[in-house]
């Protein structure tokens, strides 16, 4: 067997065995196969694409080559939530809690942000002393003591995976549905869950344009995680505009605490929608009981405070979750309408980047981050504005303000004409079906 038999192979739209796709899953991982060649096999996978036994077999290798977490170590039901990444996106923060009131184990493991995206790790870690770096059997022991823990990813999880990426980002391989399918599920089979729970976003502000093209990936990785034995759906979403109207380190988590306070906005929606999915699957619960556990963990307060004893148990100063006002912010601008009519559409990616110029993101991983700048969001697509309504307020600390603001200014479109309704959710998938919102 070699290299160039399988990418001759797959250049001619022939099906790969899986000692094929396991052998070069290895042979790169391990340095035997080169760049160049790997690269050619790339493309040709992403013009020509992979069944679903294929697609399943190159996350199979990939998974298995590095470590695979063992859940055994947590006595009950362990879920797991993947998002697609997006702006605002901070969903994570409010289910582990919510869903650790509910009766269910949240062992999870996040990335950090890189580029225009937030990090959950990095939200995170803008609370003082917040460890993000738990041992093995720290994170597992506060599993088991609170009901959840966040943590950043081990360094050996899926490590083809990582090496078969970096040469994806720089080969223009990215867009290929098998191979971010096969990238995202071999993560999360190797974080060990039970049952997982995926948010893939559509729009502006995701990876995946449309809604169409974001179905067909979840529908392929609902394939794959079914055949790997997994209780797995998904569910799509729209990212057309910033998630949370809150957009930035400690103001994501400030506009977390109001969600868990009962805040209903379109941050709320999402998680509620996310809960109840995912609650469902288990098994514990159907759709109608797993919302009543939903409120009953809001209105009780006691998610809330499920929320501050993680921190708390992860080190972290839980008093800024009881009171949210000790966050550091930066200097506030407001950036106002120019004219009368509705916001007819957002550029979210805009609103990230606007962040990441002002020192809230990374373009480089060894970027540091100034978790007191962001935008609070004050319009939503479809609201009715009046020349000089206020639109957002920025948080700043000088650097790189103007920039920012002529981003945002010209990410949020007004016009005349009041667009359709925004839905949050736009269709779900699981091992039955497809269902359209």
């Amino acid at each position: 067997m070699n290299i160039l038999d399988i990418i001759e192979k797959k250049k001619v739209k022939s099906e790969l065995s899986t000692d094929e796709i396991n052998y070069f899953v290895d042979g790169f991982t391990k340095g035997s196969i080169p760049d160049y060649q790997m690269s050619a096999l790339l493309m040709a996978i992403l013009l020509n694409g992979m069944t679903d036994r294929e697609t399943f077999d190159m996350t199979n290798a990939m998974l298995h080559s590095g470590d695979i977490v063992n859940m055994s170590h947590i006595q009950g039901i362990v879920v797991d939530k993947h998002s697609t990444g997006g702006i605002g996106d901070s969903t994570t923060l409010a289910l582990a809690p919510i869903l650790a009131c509910c009766g269910v184990y949240v062992a999870k493991m996040s990335g950090r942000g890189l580029g225009f995206t937030g990090g959950t790790i990095d939200k995170l870690e803008s609370i003082p002393n917040f460890d993000t770096a738990l041992s093995e059997n720290e994170f597992f022991d506060v599993v088991n003591k609170v009901g959840c823990a966040v943590i950043g990813q081990t360094g050996n999880l899926a490590p083809a995976d990582k090496k078969i990426y970096a040469l994806r980002d720089v080969t223009g391989t990215v867009n290929s549905i098998p191979l971010i399918c096969s990238s995202v599920m071999s993560k999360k089979l190797a974080s060990g869950a039970d049952t997982i729970l995926l948010d893939v976003k559509y729009g502006s502000g995701a990876f995946m344009p449309t809604p169409q093209s974001a179905l067909e990936l979840a529908q392929k990785m609902v394939t794959i995680g079914t055949l790997a034995g997994k209780r797995i759906g998904a569910l799509i979403t729209d990212m057309q505009q910033p998630l949370s109207d809150h957009v930035g380190n400690s103001l994501e988590i400030i506009g977390i605490i109001e969600v868990l306070k009962g805040a209903k906005n379109r941050l709320y929606n999402e998680i509620k929608e996310v809960a109840i999915r995912l609650l469902a699957l288990t098994g514990k619960y159907d759709v109608k009981t797993a919302e009543v556990a939903f409120d009953e963990a809001i209105s009780s307060g006691k998610a809330l405070n499920k929320f501050a004893e993680m921190v708390q148990a992860q080190h972290g100063d839980a008093s800024y979750i009881l009171d949210p006002s000790k966050f550091e912010i930066g200097k506030k601008v407001e950036v106002k309408a120019d004219k009368s009519g509705y916001v007819t559409g957002m550029t979210a990616a805009d609103i990230g980047r606007a962040v990441t110029h002002m020192g809230g993101g990374r373009m480089q991983k060894t970027d540091v981050i100034d978790f007191s700048v962001g935008v609070v969001m004050k319009v939503a697509i479809g609201s009715c504005v009046k020349k000089g309504d206020v639109l957002c307020q920025v948080y700043h600390n000088g650097k790189g303000l103007d920039e920012a603001v002529n981003l945002i200014k010209g990410a949020i479109e007004i016009g005349a004409d009041k667009p359709a309704e925004h839905k949050i959710a736009y269709a779900y998938v699981d091992k039955n079906g497809t269902t359209l919102y």
